[in-house]
C-alpha cells in the first residue's frame, strides 16, 4: 500500500492538471466567443444607423423626392456589402506595406471567426458612404450614385482605415522619439473614426456638392440671397436623428473590439458616458447660437439643434477612451461652434448641403481629431494632451493629429474631385432640370412616396373650424353615398380633387397652346386654365362635400408639400 500512495497522488495530480487545462481552454474560447458575440451585437445597432439617415434625410427632402434618397440611403448598405467584400476589406486589413493591404480578397483565407471583424468594419464603411448621399440629395442621377458609393467603400475609405487602425499602417504605427532619455512612440490616435469615417466622408460630401452644384432656386444669384428650401416632414427628420443618436452609443463603445479583458467594460462605459456629454453640449450651444442674429433666425429650431448634437457625438468619436467626461464636455461645446461655422462657410461659398453633412462631419470629426491632442487623460500614461502638460510628447502627438487630418483630407479630397469630375465631363452626375423641378420619385423608380390616389376614404366626417370673428362653423367632408353627381369621387377628400382638377386644367393648357402652336393661330394664353379655375371655384362653393371652412387654392412652382410633382400645385388649409 505504501507503494500505491505516490501513484495515486501522481494520477489525481494529472487529472487535476488536465481538467484545468481544459477549463482553461474552455474559458479561452468562451471569452473568444464572447469578444465576437460583442462585435456582432454593436455591428448590428451600428446597422441600424442606416435606418436613422434614411428617415432623416428623407424628412430634409422635398416629398417629390422621398422614394429617392430612401432607395439610395438603402443601397448603401448593398453596395458596400459588395465592394468592401471583394476590395474594400483587403485594402484595409490585409496584410500589405504601411500604405495599403492586399490579401484576404472577397474574404479568402478569412475563417469564420474573423466574420465578425469584417461585419463590423464594413458597418463603418456604409456609414461613410451614407454621408454623402444627403449632401447630393435632390439631384443626383443615379449610375453616379452607383459609381461613388462603390469608389468610397471600396477604395477612397479602406486605404484610409488601413493607415489607422491596421498595424501596419504608417499613421498608426507613428514613429519612435527619444524624451527625457526615454524611447516613446508617437502616433495618430483615432478610436472609434471623427478622421478615418467622418472626415472622409465629410470631404467626400464636400467635393461631391460643389462639383454637382447647388439645387434649383437654392441661391439667387442677382440679390445673393439664398433660399432655405425646406424638407417635407420634420417628424421623419426627428426620428431619424434619434436612431442615430442611439446608433452612436454602440458606433464608439464598440469600437474597444472585445469585451472579455479586463479594463474593456470600463473603456466602453467611458466612451459612451462622453457620447452622451458631448452630444448634449453641441445640442445646447447649438440651440443657444442659432438663437442669436449673427448666425440663427431667433428661433428655436428642431433640426439644428439635431444637427449640433450630431456632431458633437461625431467629435468625441476621437477620444472618447482617452478624454475623462469633463474634457468631452469641452469637445461638445467647442463642436458646437465647429458645426455652426462650417454650416454658415458652405452657405457663404454657395455650397448646398441639404443635410448639413460637412458641417456635422467634417466640421465635428476635424474637430475631434484635433481634440486628442489637446485633451488626452489617461492616469497611467504620460502621454498627456497639451492643455494638461505642456511638454514635448504632447507636442509631437498634436504633429501627428495634425499630419494625419491633412493626409485624409487630401487622399480623400484628390480621389473625389477626379471621380466627380469625371462624372461630370460625363454627364453623368446631374438629372435634368426638368427632371429636378418635378422630383425623382415618379420619372426615375414609378413610386412616389404620397401618390394622390391613395387619399380619402367612404365616410363623412364634421369638421369643425373657429373663425376670425370668434364664431364655429362647421363642415362637411366627404360623402357616404358613392359618387357624387358632380363628378367628386367620395373616396377622396377635397384637397386631392382640388389637386387633380387643376392638374387636369395644366394639362388642358398645355394642348391648347401645342394647337395653336401647329395651328398658327394666336389666343390669349392661360384662358383654359382659368376657366378651369373657375369652374372649380363654383364646384367647391355648391352644396354637398364642399371643402371646409378656410381652405384656398396657391400655386408652388417648387413643387413643394401637398402638391402633385407634376404640377407643383400646393392646397394648403388654414384653420384660425
Amino acid at each position: 500500500m505504501s507503494q500505491q500512495v505516490p501513484t495515486t497522488v501522481g494520477q489525481a495530480d494529472r487529472v487535476t492538471d488536465h481538467n484545468s487545462a481544459t477549463m482553461t481552454s474552455t474559458l479561452e474560447e468562451l471569452k473568444t466567443d464572447l469578444d465576437r458575440f460583442f462585435l456582432v451585437v454593436m455591428g448590428m445597432i451600428v446597422y441600424l444607423m442606416q435606418c436613422g439617415f434614411a428617415f432623416l434625410e428623407a424628412g430634409s427632402v422635398r416629398s417629390k423626392n422621398t422614394s429617392n434618397i430612401l432607395i439610395k440611403n438603402l443601397l448603401d448598405s448593398f453596395v458596400a456589402g459588395i465592394s468592401y467584400w471583394i476590395l474594400g476589406y483587403p485594402f484595409a486589413f490585409g496584410s500589405g506595406n504601411s500604405f495599403i493591404g492586399w490579401h484576404n480578397w472577397a474574404s479568402h483565407d478569412l475563417t469564420d471567426g474573423d466574420l465578425a471583424g469584417f461585419f463590423f468594419q464594413f458597418v463603418f464603411a456604409a456609414t461613410a458612404a451614407t454621408i454623402v448621399s444627403g449632401a447630393l440629395a435632390e439631384r443626383c442621377e443615379f449610375v453616379a450614385y452607383f459609381i461613388y458609393s462603390f469608389c468610397i467603400t471600396g477604395i477612397v475609405y479602406p486605404v484610409v482605415t488601413h493607415w489607422v487602425w491596421s498595424s501596419q499602417g504608417w499613421l498608426s504605427a507613428g514613429d519612435i522619439y527619444t524624451i527625457d532619455g526615454l524611447s516613446v512612440q508617437v502616433g495618430y490616435q483615432d478610436f472609434a473614426g471623427s478622421g478615418v469615417v467622418h472626415c472622409v466622408g465629410g470631404v467626400a460630401a464636400f467635393v461631391g456638392a460643389a462639383v454637382i452644384g447647388p439645387r434649383l432656386g437654392r441661391f439667387h444669384e442677382e440679390t445673393g440671397t439664398s433660399i432655405n428650401l425646406r424638407g417635407h416632414s420634420v417628424p421623419f427628420a426627428a426620428l431619424g436623428g434619434f436612431i442615430l443618436l442611439f446608433g452612436f452609443m454602440a458606433f464608439n463603445g464598440g469600437s474597444q473590439l472585445s469585451i472579455s479583458n479586463p479594463g474593456d467594460g470600463a473603456v466602453v462605459s467611458l466612451a459612451i458616458v462622453n457620447t452622451v456629454i458631448s452630444g448634449s453640449m453641441a445640442a445646447f450651444l447649438t440651440l443657444a447660437l442659432h438663437r442669436t442674429r449673427l448666425l440663427g433666425t431667433r428661433k428655436w429650431s428642431l433640426l439644428i439643434t439635431l444637427n449640433g448634437a450630431l456632431a458633437g457625438m461625431v467629435a468625441i468619436c476621437a477620444g472618447c477612451n482617452v478624454i475623462r467626461p469633463w474634457g468631452a464636455c469641452v469637445v461638445g461645446l467647442v463642436a458646437g461652434i465647429f458645426f455652426n461655422f462650417t454650416s454658415w462657410a458652405m452657405v457663404k461659398l454657395r455650397i448646398d448641403d441639404p443635410l448639413d453633412a460637412v458641417a456635422v462631419h467634417f466640421g465635428g470629426g476635424s474637430w475631434g481629431v484635433l481634440s486628442v491632442a489637446l485633451l488626452k487623460y489617461v492616469e497611467d500614461d504620460p502621454g498627456k494632451g497639451l492643455l494638461i502638460d505642456w511638454d514635448r510628447q504632447a507636442g509631437l502627438m498634436l504633429a501627428w493629429q495634425l499630419a494625419g487630418l491633412a493626409a485624409i483630407i487630401a487622399w480623400t479630397g484628390g480621389l473625389c474631385i477626379i471621380m466627380f469630375g469625371l462624372l461630370r465631363l460625363g454627364n453623368i452626375l446631374r438629372v435634368s432640370p426638368e427632371l429636378e423641378r418635378k422630383g425623382l420619385d415618379i420619372p426615375k423608380h414609378g413610386e412616389p412616396a404620397y401618390p394622390l390616389e391613395s387619399y380619402g376614404h367612404g365616410y363623412l366626417e364634421k369638421i369643425m373650424t373657429i373663425l376670425e370673428n370668434g364664431q364655429l362653423s362647421a363642415s362637411n367632408l366627404g360623402c357616404e353615398s358613392g359618387r357624387q353627381a358632380n363628378g367628386w369621387n367620395s373616396y377622396e377628400s377635397a384637397e386631392v380633387h382640388a389637386m387633380k382638377v387643376i392638374g387636369l386644367a395644366r394639362v388642358e393648357q398645355e394642348n391648347g397652346r401645342i394647337e395653336r402652336k401647329e395651328g398658327g393661330r394666336d389666343s390669349e394664353p392661360g384662358t383654359t386654365e382659368q376657366k378651369r379655375m373657375n369652374s372649380l371655384s363654383d364646384h367647391q362653393m355648391s352644396g354637398q362635400g364642399k371643402p371646409p371652412s378656410g381652405t384656398q387654392v396657391q400655386s408652388n412652382s417648387t413643387g413643394q408639400g401637398y402638391g402633385s410633382p407634376a404640377s407643383g400645385t400646393v392646397l394648403e388649409k388654414t384653420t384660425l
